[in-house]
């Protein structure tokens, strides 16, 4: 007599048969509730018949979307014995707010078409041969918002906190010193973009298009400075999310603790139409392991453009905010805007000397996404001369210990008469060195580099001509830049020329991204990609990383750090400038001695 459960089964595993000329296929997935964004669900399959090397799974979210709207793929011969016709494979996946589903095609070399690409110009498997197609699968409901991440106003005593949720009802932010009291509580206001915001494709078209869901923004007040403190944020009818924790702000103190990088992007367990970046989950591993060993110290993470990599599929934002909520609901999370996050074909300030740096990097999003799911201080913004609202977070600044931190625009206009260029004058005309003794300035594309993309020559030279006078003058101690993937170190330099009274140059744009050619070739070696390197060029390497900052009233350390074994390979010292005289004037002591590992 068969037993109830083993026939439940049998009929749940026969409901999800599909008879096709390969025969009775069958696939079915377990869990079809998920607890919980980012945790896993395997897919199992049998019965196909004559399996090609080319059959793939396709992930599908929302559930009814057309079969070449797929947000990614598996190749059923990454599962062992796939040529039995049988497999399995458990990949983690994220909330965004839809159901999901996945489907089995077949697909045979015969039959790629080259005139339907990714990015990489890989051939995007072909959908005319459906096998089968799961059941939905869901989310547990009632389990709070998501993507939860922190960031500074730039005021004492307040911590900003943002989150989404799938329906933008009135959720709250609870907050105390112990997580059995957190009886502070403060509201949340919410936004949203939407398809017809979108500037080009992929970003406003179905293949690209998700619902972004509602973004939440609220900020925690009169915070006791340097204090562990507890929040959850929800609401009693959405769910609340789990209690996280983070230190709070001391504008006053002795000692600036930061992590900066660059260019990280956000890995999937799939294929997809732009490449991800595997890589960024070491990058996360080990600032996670540098946070836990601080303790109960203030720190924050700077991340200088190329934010998410999305470039207009709107699913890898919520993959990136998931995969940085564990480091980034513990520490402000702060960012200034790339190309990938920004540029269009009709982007406003596009100068002639500049066509062969603004392209279509932004893949149509025209920095919406970037502008709602981040709220940096300040109120820097530009218009996008479209229905899109105006770019925010572009330059902006704060005081933390014993920095000052300063954000840039690239992507956005910079000369002289802007008024990026007129904030840049004013603000570092206006830093108390005897408070903040040391100057980091930040921005995406570098004003100095070896990398071999010539396209943005003439945009380095106009940042040479307009903005290093600034930093040379108001003698800025730290400039640091992306956009090329990899890390590289400079002398003190302006001009080019090398000198210690001059800002000391790093490139830190080697924490997830890897799409490009380690360096120049010279004539005589044109498949050595290490040479040349000039004598303004103290330090670079190719390997994936981030940089960590250890400031005091004295010196400034900041080293660079190696994903292969978390470990310090470079760092360099700048000692504090001597401030004198009663009208605040500062002379440099010079950069200090540099360190090599």
């Amino acid at each position: 007599m068969i037993s109830l459960t083993l026939f439940i089964i049998l009929l749940y595993y026969l409901c999800f048969i599909f008879y096709s000329g390969h025969g009775l296929v069958s696939i079915y997935v377990t869990p079809i509730i998920v607890s919980k964004s980012g945790d896993p669900v395997t897919i199992h399959w049998t019965g196909i018949d004559s399996p090609s090397q080319l059959d793939w799974l396709g992930i599908y979210s929302p559930s009814n979307s057309s079969h070449h709207n797929f947000m990614g793929y598996i190749f059923l011969s990454t599962s062992a014995g796939w040529e039995s016709g049988s497999g399995s494979v458990s990949l983690p996946i994220v909330n965004i707010r839809s159901k999901y589903q996945f489907r089995i095609f077949h697909w045979t070399e015969s039959e790629v078409d080259l005139t339907r690409m990714d990015s990489d110009q890989n051939p995007l498997p072909g959908t005319r041969h459906l096998l089968v197609e799961s059941e939905e699968i869901g989310f547990e409901p009632g389990r709070g918002p998501e993507q939860v991440h922190l960031a500074l106003t730039g005021r004492e005593g307040e911590m900003r906190v943002m989150f989404v949720t799938h329906d933008g009802k009135e959720n709250s932010v609870r907050f105390g010193l112990t997580r059995k009291k957190m009886g502070q509580i403060v509201g949340t206001r919410v936004s949203r973009y939407e398809r017809e915001d979108m500037c080009d494709s992929p970003a406003n078209e179905s293949t690209g298009w998700r619902d972004p869901g509602y973004i939440h923004d609220g900020v925690m007040i009169n915070l006791k400075k340097s204090k562990r403190y507890y929040y959850q944020v929800g609401s009693d009818s959405g769910g609340w999310s789990d209690i996280f924790s983070f230190i709070s702000p001391n504008l006053d103190s002795d000692e600036t603790i930061a992590f900066m990088l660059g260019d990280m992007g956000t890995a999937t367990p799939y294929k997809t139409f732009a490449r991800t970046q595997d890589e960024s989950t070491s990058t996360i591993k080990w600032i996670k392991r540098d946070i836990e060993s601080i303790g109960n110290k203030p720190t924050l993470i700077s991340h200088v453009g190329d934010i998410s990599y999305a470039r207009g599929y709107s699913w890898l934002w919520d993959n990136f905010f998931t995969q940085i909520e564990p480091i980034a609901s513990r520490v402000p999370y702060h960012v200034c805007i790339g190309n990938h996050e920004y540029d269009w074909p009709m982007q406003p300030w596009k100068p002639d000397w500049s066509s062969l740096s603004y392209k279509k990097d932004g893949g149509g999003e025209c920095g919406v996404p970037y502008s709602l799911r981040f709220n940096m201080p300040g109120n820097s913004s530009e218009p996008t001369g479209t229905r899109a609202p105006a770019t925010q977070n572009l330059y902006y600044s704060f005081d933390m210990g014993v920095v000052h931190f300063v954000y840039l625009s690239t992507e956005t206009i910079f000369i002289q008469g802007s008024k990026q260029y007129e904030f840049l004058k004013h603000d570092l005309e206006s830093v108390d060195r005897k408070k903040t003794p040391f100057v980091v300035v930040q921005g995406h594309r570098p004003m100095y580099t070896t990398g071999c993309r010539n396209r943005d020559v003439e945009l380095r030279e106009r940042l040479v001509e307009h903005l290093e006078p600034l930093l040379v003058k108001n003698k800025v101690s730290l400039v640091l830049w992306g956009h090329y993937h990899k890390y590289e170190r400079f002398c003190g330099i302006s001009n080019f020329t090398c000198g210690e009274e001059f800002p000391v140059h790093v490139v830190i744009g080697m924490a997830g991204q890897d799409s490009q050619p380690a360096w120049d070739t010279r004539v005589d070696h044109p498949d050595d990609h290490v040479f040349p390197q000039p004598e303004q060029s103290l330090y670079r390497s190719a390997e994936f990383g981030y940089t960590r900052l250890v400031a005091s009233r004295e010196k400034l350390r900041l080293s660079y750090v190696g994903n292969h074994d978390g470990e310090v390979h470079d760092a360099v010292e700048i000692r504090a400038p001597v401030v004198s005289g009663g009208d605040g004037g500062i002379r440099m002591r010079g950069s200090g001695g540099i360190l090599s590992q």
